[in-house]
């Protein structure tokens, strides 16, 4: 089938974009637009208080996605107020979900959780909850409390996994094991709960035949949305340290190979799991490589635009079973 004939057809996910996007599918879901409101809730990480090591993931520097309102000193209501003033001078009429980002956000007993998550619920115009956390940090307790809110709300779990390779997980000291990852992807899926992988392209060690792979192995789980990011090395970080120390441990993409990459990628993926994002883009200021100096929806147009020009979609490789 020609390039032309596909243009006018429906794929698998039921409109004319290549791949299963993240904001057609939000905008169905939700029959309007629909944004997240970043709070910092003032959680840690167990790799980070010793619980299962320290000093953090090795790429880790949390100041490079928070929003200026998103301050820690303010109160969750303050922060989704300050937030949600932002985006109603933009939009008209608009929802919310509150987005629990910074660090582990389910890494508490159950009844300071249901504290912080219940004060976010009661804010006008909030429909549901994003809480980005670890694979490690989801107990059964935490899993029956976050089964219990999505039979209410929209609750999505954002599960950071960054890797399906063990040697990389203890490399950029993640402190839990792939088998856990598994784990909490099969458990929130189990349950109804939506979920999210967070995964890193272009981790030290890693070739590119195995980076296609792991879209193989994450096709086989239950995974709900999918956020690709180009490795990025960042100030303030030990990934920072062994750039400048031994910068032939890391291969950084160039904007045409990243692409690429992307392409070949999805072509691999399960046509089901749905697209959230495909890059990152840390401050200029906390930003050391690589520094393409592109928008993420400039990004997202050269991969459509390259999608079309080799005639293929997400999942046109995938296989079953």
């Amino acid at each position: 089938m020609t390039a032309d004939a596909h243009t006018n057809r429906n794929f698998h996910w039921g409109h004319q974009r290549r791949y299963n996007d993240f904001p057609t599918f939000f905008r169905r879901k939700f029959n309007g637009r629909v944004q997240k409101i970043s709070i910092d809730a003032g959680f840690t990480c167990p790799n980070r208080d010793g619980s299962r090591g320290t000093g953090g993931c090795t790429y880790c520097n949390n100041k490079t996605f928070k929003p200026t309102y998103c301050q820690l000193e303010n109160s969750v209501t303050r922060q989704l107020e300050e937030g949600i003033q932002f985006f109603r001078k933009k939009y008209d009429s608009i929802k919310f979900l509150a987005y629990f980002q910074a660090y582990s956000n389910t890494y508490a007993p159950v009844e300071g959780l249901r504290k912080l998550y219940d004060e976010a619920l009661a804010y006008p115009g909030v429909t549901g909850l994003v809480i980005a956390t670890r694979p490690d940090c989801l107990n059964n307790e935490v899993l029956d409390y976050l089964q219990e809110l999505s039979e209410k709300y929209y609750v999505m779990v954002e599960l950071g996994i960054e890797s399906v390779l063990e040697r990389t997980l203890k490399a950029i000291n993640r402190g839990h094991a792939w088998e856990e990852s598994v784990r909490a992807l099969e458990e929130t899926s189990r349950r109804g709960i939506h979920n999210c992988a967070h995964m890193i392209l272009g981790l030290p060690g890693e070739s590119r035949e195995e980076i296609l792979e792991q879209a193989d192995v994450i096709s086989r789980l239950p995974v709900g949305n999918l956020k690709l990011h180009q490795l990025q090395i960042h100030k303030g970080t030990i990934m920072a340290k062994q750039y400048a120390g031994t910068p032939d441990m890391f291969h950084l993409f160039s904007v045409k190979e990243y692409r690429e990459l992307v392409v070949d990628y999805l072509e691999r993926l399960n046509p089901q799991i749905i697209l959230e994002r495909f890059v990152s883009s840390a401050p200029d200021d906390l930003l050391i490589a690589p520094r393409w100096g592109m928008k993420n929806f400039e990004f997202v147009a050269k991969v459509e635009k390259r999608l079309k020009e080799r005639d293929t979609w997400q999942g046109r490789l995938f296989k079953k079973g």
